[in-house]
């Protein structure tokens, strides 16, 4: 019996408050996802909460050495997207499995 591979997958996060702001329509906010990530397999998350709540992600992630990048939209300076390192999925998943898809 075959064994399943690990997956290699990005994590990329999107504020999902930035749809109410007025210049992130659907286009916008993809557009800071591919800001965000490289060439890979993606899953691509929604933080539903703020500024502050990304922020704190990052720190989250610094704290436990997970690399990642936290996308600051210039000149507006608005943080909307971290994409992370990629990892094996079963050694990261845990820092993530409280956000939802991004739909």
């Amino acid at each position: 019996m075959a064994t399943p591979v690990d997956i290699i997958v990005q994590y990329i996060l999107l504020r999902r408050d930035l749809k109410k702001m007025k210049n992130y329509n659907d286009g916008a906010i993809i557009a800071q996802a591919c800001h965000a990530s490289k060439r890979m397999r993606k899953v691509v998350l929604g933080i539903d909460g703020n500024e502050n709540e990304i922020n704190e992600l990052s720190d989250i992630l610094k704290k436990n050495s997970i690399e990642h990048y936290l996308w600051i939209e210039q000149p507006e300076n608005i943080p909307t997207a971290i994409a992370v390192k990629p990892y094996y999925k079963k050694d990261i998943e845990h820092f993530f499995s409280k956000y939802k898809l991004y739909r």
